[in-house]
């Protein structure tokens, strides 16, 4: 019987056997030679178990396993506090999040991968799975940093708009994470750029319904480089966003305005209503009588009331947030050259959020002067 280890039922029955041989006069070391142990075993025993009946002995082995149970549940909640409170704070929303902070509570804590993850709510096989990208990926990226470059101005869902228009098919989710991941960001202030050059009604009342229905206009000021002032008169279908003339001089009066609109009404014919403020140069007399006689109706909007005027100062907000502040004009024709570019991408290449992300005119690439009369 050397080096067996007894059971707790067997223990209690050979001591009672001891006592019924003890009963029966005989000495202890001669019981508990004939039960096959030591009298330090017996002893030992009987310290132990002494005096238990098999149904106390159950309830014992019961009460131990609850014991065991209850340390190892106070062991694991506390396992379980230490892996939460090492964890990144927040929401763990992504899988490769959960893998990160995964793997930095098993550094620091010295925990299994499987009670991990099953703390924080991570598969094991998501966990040991190599992210891999969409093989465009690369390609995707780069496309993104290059708009991003060249258009600092716009924002992850313009960027989205751009790629779709020129042939790819990506959701605003998967560039807004490429543009987190590379640190992409619109900048608050954008420093502007210097160029070197070589000799080479009310919106409640009138709404637009359909091209060429509302027209509107107004006149935005800047300066070139050496601090003398020039404005642009920015003329735009309401129904399809298109800028169709900015005009830019040094100085711009009601002459102006007639000639920049027969321009326009000689390629397109002549609109419903053209809607401005109350300047002086879009209220005089000679304005107001040469648009009549053409068959158009003016729509002033209430004095005071830009907002009436929403979509021409919707888009000289854009004409100067993603043109005039962020260049420097050394000269007028500088300008000049730089805001017709900027206009012809307006209207063919940048997306417009209010027509789905498309152009106002992506047809609009023909040149001016072999565009057919509209009448």
């Amino acid at each position: 019987m050397a080096g067996k280890r007894e059971k707790p039922e067997d223990i209690v029955l050979k001591l009672r056997q001891v006592e019924v041989l003890q009963g029966q006069g005989k000495s202890v070391q001669e019981a508990v030679r004939q039960i096959g142990v030591t009298v330090q075993t017996y002893y030992r025993w009987r310290k132990e178990y002494g005096g238990m009946s098999r149904d106390q002995l159950k309830r014992l082995k019961e009460l131990e396993a609850e014991n065991t149970r209850l340390r190892r549940a106070v062991s694991d909640l506390t396992l379980d506090k230490m892996i939460l409170a090492e964890a990144a704070p927040g929401k763990l929303l992504s899988p490769s999040r959960r893998r990160r902070c995964i793997d930095h509570v098993r550094q620091t804590l010295s925990v299994s991968e499987r009670r991990v993850c099953r703390t924080l709510g991570q598969h094991r096989s998501t966990q040991r799975k190599v992210p891999c990208g969409l093989p465009d990926e690369a390609r995707l990226t780069e496309d993104i940093t290059a708009l991003a470059e060249e258009f600092g101005r716009y924002g992850y869902r313009m960027i989205t708009g751009m790629l779709n228009n020129s042939g790819w098919h990506v959701n605003h989710k998967r560039v807004e994470r490429i543009w987190r991941r590379e640190g992409l960001k619109v900048p608050q202030k954008q420093p502007k750029k210097g160029r070197l050059w070589l000799n080479d009604g009310s919106c409640v009342r009138l709404r637009p319904e359909r091209p060429n229905h509302v027209w509107s206009y107004d006149f935005v000021q800047d300066r070139t480089h050496d601090g003398r002032i020039f404005r642009t008169l920015n003329i735009i279908d309401e129904f399809t966003r298109e800028a169709l003339v900015i005009r830019v001089k040094r100085r711009l009066n009601s002459t102006d305005v007639v000639d920049a609109l027969t321009d326009l009404f000689i390629l397109r014919g002549p609109p419903e209503y053209i809607r401005s403020d109350n300047g002086a140069e879009f209220i005089a007399k000679k304005v107001r009588a040469w648009i009549g006689a053409v068959g158009a109706k003016t729509a002033f909007i209430t004095p005071g009331s830009p907002w009436e005027n929403g979509y021409c100062e919707s888009f000289n907000a854009r004409f100067r947030d993603e043109l005039l502040n962020g260049e420097v004009f050394t000269t007028l024709r500088e300008a000049q050259i730089l805001i017709e570019r900027w206009r012809r991408h307006y209207n063919t290449v940048r997306p417009h959020s209010a027509l789905g992300y498309r152009p106002p005119a992506p047809k609009s690439i023909v040149p001016i002067d072999q565009r057919p009369t509209m009448h």
